[in-house]
């Protein structure tokens, strides 16, 4: 015979499973953001991520949860970060911040989704079969901040045409971004005629040290390249280029933004959009060997005109007329 009391508490316990168990289908997915950098570079891709993701039906915080994992341009850190969200059996990871954080990923796991972003061939780097089928657990986008490093330097070049020695900034610690971006300056420093001088910079003495050489060795401009640690350096860069009165063009809008002279490269909010709405996908249940790495192709060029006049340089109105966004 069965007693009120143990009756009550069977009713109360049988109630309870169905509430457990829709509380166990309703749980939040979680998004592992393993970055190079740091939050607050990149709030801008955070927040065109975020748009990508809000498309796909997903909101943070409200349907989906996030694990953020910023190495802080300390590149040996990314692995173990890496591993630490494969153990927290994440749903999916994005890799932010070029190649290094994608190859840590890979590294990390051949069975989590995980989505790139990167200016580089991931083919060329074993990341994908191929562009149209990548295979195996990643799929992401590639933008034209390669294709571009030529371009970027003949921009200078019509901004600074009594240039004839120009100095190309990279960063020794990330070898992967540094000897591509030498190699296309090269190639577009000898068919413009232009002397390359490639200077050094992984830490925030060596950047002062490259301004003194370029300067002592009579550079007349320069070319920042697209690396994490030197994205996470646009205003003590802008405020170098000040000092030393010396035109140079970057990647991102941060630097002329922070009182540099000018930026050229791939679009931020196009990029990460899209790599916000493939994270979506892949929540709802696609596959990333089916998502076709998809390439942005929209590059925005902006000018400081302020600064521009400041360094006693005359914008052709051609190129005015050309660019994206002119700060005064």
């Amino acid at each position: 015979m069965i007693r009120r009391r143990d009756f009550l508490t069977f009713l109360s316990g049988a109630a309870a499973w169905p509430l457990a168990a829709r509380a166990q289908q309703a749980k939040a997915p979680t998004v592992g953001v393993l970055g190079s950098e740091t939050a607050d570079i990149f709030a801008d891709r955070l927040r065109a991520f975020a748009q990508g993701l809000r498309d796909a039906g997903y909101v943070e915080g409200r349907n989906v949860v996030f694990e953020y994992r910023w190495a802080e341009t300390r590149y040996d850190r990314l692995r173990q970060m890496a591993s630490d969200l494969v153990s927290r059996r994440v749903d999916v990871i994005v890799a932010m911040g070029g190649v290094l954080p994608t190859l840590a990923a890979k590294a990390a796991t051949a069975s989590i989704p995980f989505v790139f972003a990167i200016g580089a061939d991931p083919v060329e780097f074993k990341l994908v079969s191929s562009l149209s089928r990548p295979g195996g657990n990643l799929t992401g986008v590639t933008n034209l901040n390669l294709e571009v490093v030529q371009k970027r330097l003949e921009l200078l070049h019509e901004m600074v045409p009594t240039a004839a020695s120009i100095g190309a900034l990279v960063d020794p610690g990330n070898p992967l971004v540094g000897e591509e971006n030498a190699k296309e300056l090269q190639a577009a420093a000898g068919m413009l005629g232009l002397q390359l001088r490639v200077l050094q910079a992984g830490t925030d003495a060596d950047l002062e040290r490259a301004f003194a050489s370029l300067a002592q060795q009579r550079g007349d401009a320069l070319v920042i390249t697209n690396d994490p640690f030197l994205n996470t350096r646009t205003e003590q860069l802008a405020a170098l280029t000040a000092r030393y009165s010396m035109p140079a063009i970057h990647s991102y809008r941060t630097f002329p933004a922070a009182g540099g002279l000018a930026s050229y490269g791939a679009s931020v909010s196009d990029e990460w959009r899209i790599a916000g709405s493939y994270t979506g996908r892949i929540l709802k249940g696609e596959k990333p060997a089916d998502l076709p790495v998809q390439q942005s192709t929209k590059v925005e060029l902006v000018i400081n005109l302020k600064t521009a006049k400041a360094l006693g340089l005359t914008v052709p109105p051609s190129l005015l007329a050309r660019a994206d966004e002119v700060i005064e």
